[in-house]
């Protein structure tokens, strides 16, 4: 199983049965075989705007019904046009005096099968007309260009205009134009997997439709820039040989089914970048709107930006598939100040330099053998983060940056450096625990109290205890071992950091995750760290 589906058969039932419990629709009784969703309250003396065409869209374009948008949606197959017959019902049962508007994508089973409804529908005695979308340019010879993404703006404006009150044969003309103005180009780098088939296998491909079908031609895009100038390129130029170069643009980003909400982000970051964002009156929050299954690519609809298009789009309305617009803005530049404010250099002490200076060798020479020791747990890094650190201490030193002769202000210090020199969780606890010593050691404690308060903040804040198999295993008994003098404190730094290759549980960090024989005979290598410092420091 590589897709959440069930029976290829029920994929298009099951779908509009979601849909519609999420939405103030109705839908049609499965037994009749018509796969409509129609809006639960009508107002048939306005103009009913109707849409439709194969499934696998989603969410268009059953999501798109609603107050300000559709009327109904009639849905066929995956990627097949509805019926006749479900059209025609669909015109049926939403249609009053108002009549209705069917807006169509220039697809031929759509444009045939809408058409039929149509004339089936005014021989009924109804008032109907239709609104073609032909937005794609991926062929700028073809004598029926597709409708893809474009659409849903479509239903969007239509919707609006409904709701206004504006008459059927006005309504359907001002559709058309607005229609007739829209241009759409996708991208995509595969083929999308139809439920209950192999995938096929496709590269990178630019002007592809939303059936599946072949792109205009073969790409190679090298990068998300790459990708956005490949398609944003031919639309810009359509653009001005008929709008002129500066007009400003409604902007559509549309994912085709595949994209993340990561990839989404750096696609419209590099639109806004390319277009201007003064050039952009108006943008739709980018979202899946009109996709093709699982298809791992996106498009990019323009649409000049007249006041009444962007009036209309900027609307509110009742389904939340539609995503809502934003007037795009360059983003305001705090000055925010990340460091605290530099101090003068306190007093200097040689000999606590040299000691300083030999610990943090001593974990440069161990930074292979510790990350050694962090693969058998986590992902190798531990020596590396260590030796990072240490780099950073010894460049202060070089330039006696560091308060070696007042031991308060120098803890401050070194929390203050390994917090952003440092990195990753042991970077973070070995500056609490700096901090909080240097702290302790400002109100008058000695070495043992002082340590021993930074401990319990390392503990509070990282949730880790003694025997939870981390630095602490090593740090605590040496604290306690103090009193007797560092070479006591080495011995039981060192006991400490051994007695957690017996431990098969941990009850912090990464190791908490590994199973209990990939633990067994292993070091942690924050205790074996912690180790080494006091044995640097005793001298052994």
């Amino acid at each position: 199983m590589d897709r959440f589906f069930n029976r290829p058969a029920d994929v298009v039932t099951q779908i509009l049965n979601s849909t519609a419990a999420g939405a103030a629709v109705d839908m049609a009784d499965p037994r009749s075989g018509l796969r409509i969703l129609v809006r639960t309250e009508l107002d048939r003396s306005r103009v009913a705007v109707l849409s439709g065409g194969g499934a696998g869209h989603e969410p268009a374009h059953a999501g798109f019904v609603g107050r300000g948008m559709l009327s109904a949606a009639i849905s066929g197959e995956i990627f097949a046009s509805p019926s006749v017959a479900a059209v025609l019902a669909g015109i049926r049962h939403c249609t009053g005096s108002g009549g209705a508007l069917l807006i169509v994508k220039n697809y031929t089973g759509d444009r045939l099968n809408f058409g039929l409804a149509a004339e089936q529908a005014r021989r009924e005695g109804l008032q109907v007309r239709m609104c073609i979308v032909a937005d794609d340019i991926a062929l700028a010879d073809a004598p029926r260009p597709r409708g893809i993404a474009g659409t849903v703006l479509v239903h969007k404006y239509a919707g609006y205009l409904a709701g206004q009150g504006v008459e059927l044969d006005e309504l359907a003309e001002r559709s058309q134009v607005f229609a007739d103005r829209l241009s759409s180009l996708g991208l995509s780098l595969s083929s999308c997997t139809l439920p209950g088939h192999v995938p096929e296998p496709r590269g990178a491909e630019l002007g592809l439709g939303i059936h599946n079908e072949p792109g205009a031609r073969r790409i190679d895009p090298q990068s998300a820039a790459d990708a956005v100038q490949q398609v944003l390129t031919p639309l810009l130029e359509r653009g001005m040989q008929r709008y002129g170069s500066s007009q400003r643009w409604i902007v559509m980003l549309n994912d085709l089914g595949g994209c993340s909400t990561q990839e989404l982000a750096v696609l419209t970051d590099e639109v806004l970048c390319r277009i201007g964002r003064e050039r952009i009156a108006l943008m739709v929050r980018p979202a899946a709107l009109m996709t093709s299954l699982d298809m791992h690519g996106f498009s990019l609809t323009l649409l000049p930006a007249e006041s009444g298009y962007v009036r209309a789009l900027s609307m509110p309305v009742e389904p939340l598939a539609w995503p809502g617009v934003y007037v795009p803005r360059a983003p305001g530049i705090l000055a925010l100040n990340a460091r605290a404010a530099d101090r003068p250099v306190g007093a200097q002490d040689a000999a606590n330099a040299a000691a300083i200076e030999r610990l943090m060798h001593a974990f440069l020479e161990s930074e292979q053998t510790l990350d050694e020791l962090d693969a058998r747990i986590g992902d190798g890094d531990a020596g590396s983060t260590f030796a990072a650190g240490a780099r950073a201490v010894l460049e202060k030193l070089q330039r006696q940056s560091l308060s070696t002769g007042e031991p308060a202000r120098l803890c401050d210090e070194l929390g203050a450096l390994l917090a952003h020199a440092m990195g990753g969780s042991s970077g973070v606890l070995l500056s609490i625990l700096f901090t909080a010593t240097g702290t302790a050691l400002t109100a008058g404690r000695d070495w043992k109290q002082a340590l021993n308060e930074g401990i319990v903040r390392m503990q509070h804040y990282g949730g880790a205890v003694s025997g939870d198999r981390t630095m602490l295993d090593a740090l605590i008994p040496a604290v306690e071992a103090l009193d007797e003098g560092l070479a006591a404190a080495a011995r039981a730094a060192r006991a400490g950091a051994d007695r957690t290759a017996t431990m098969t549980r941990a009850g912090a960090g990464r190791a908490s995750y590994v199973p209990e024989h990939a633990l067994a005979g292993a070091i942690d290598p924050g205790a074996e760290a912690v180790a080494r410092a006091f044995a640097s420091l005793a001298g052994t």
